[in-house]
């Protein structure tokens, strides 16, 4: 009777250590798994955190990426959905023109003058861009300066920089010379026809649009500016991008 009960006790014992393991198992498995879901939902947070902050953190190549894009997709958009013209028929060589001026001039250049040049010549503007609105419109300085903003940007470089550089950019993808100074003087020699017609639309839309982005932060105001510019730039797409066929070409 004795070694029955000792044999049922051993049992009893063999099959509470097996449970005892089965759950312990599970509750590895149970942690380990956990862990893992913890694991990728924080990578996922994170990643998703790094995008939305991407902006911020890169704002020179967030908004070369932006107006690089964006000045491409306006002509396209002018040449198929304005123009009505089939994929086949697309001018890219005119394409080209935007993109070449989106990446150099409105990505590159562009940025280095409203914002790091912007940033010498106007001290308040960083701080001023910080302020929220209810404050903004009691800073007598910050407001003077944003003011200096558009007045320079509507008066001295729509007009002296912005113009010249992009009738030059024509010239030197559509032009049939290697000659900088062909496209420069070509350029501006187009440019002086057009000047009335263009700087009026200019004026129109850019002078109010300032008086918007010169008062957002900073790292918000290119990619505005971008977006601004994509109905802007298939405005000068549709008036101005078209390029002139050789008429010797035509004839043969």
């Amino acid at each position: 009777i004795k070694t029955r009960e000792l044999h049922q006790f051993q049992m009893s014992l063999s099959l509470m250590q097996r449970n005892v393991f089965a759950s312990g198992a599970v509750s590895r498995l149970c942690f380990r798994t956990g862990l893992f879901r913890h694991c990728a939902n924080k990578a996922e947070s994170s990643s998703e955190v790094g995008l939305r902050s991407f902006p911020k953190r890169r704002p020179f190549a967030f908004q070369l990426m932006v107006a690089t894009g964006k000045t491409s997709a306006a002509d396209l958009m002018t040449q198929i959905v304005v123009e009505q013209k089939s994929l086949a028929e697309v001018d890219l060589k005119r394409n080209g023109i935007f993109v070449v001026f989106g990446f150099v001039y409105l990505g590159g250049f562009q940025y280095w003058l409203m914002v790091n040049k912007f940033r010498q010549w106007f001290p308040t503007m960083d701080r001023f861009a910080k302020l929220p609105l209810a404050e903004k419109l009691k800073d007598t300085a910050g407001l003077l300066d944003a003011a200096k903003m558009v007045a320079f940007d509507v008066f001295i470089h729509m007009p002296i920089m912005y113009f010249p550089s992009y009738y030059t950019v024509k010239e030197f993808v559509s032009g049939k010379t290697w000659n900088p100074v062909d496209w420069a003087r070509d350029g501006i020699t187009k440019y002086y026809g057009n000047f009335a017609a263009d700087y009026t639309a200019c004026f129109k839309l850019w002078f109010p649009s300032d008086c918007i982005q010169f008062v957002l932060p900073v790292h918000i105001r290119m990619p505005f500016r971008h977006m601004v510019s994509f109905f802007w730039t298939a405005y000068v797409s549709f008036t101005r991008g078209s390029v002139q066929k050789d008429p010797a070409s035509e004839q043969k």
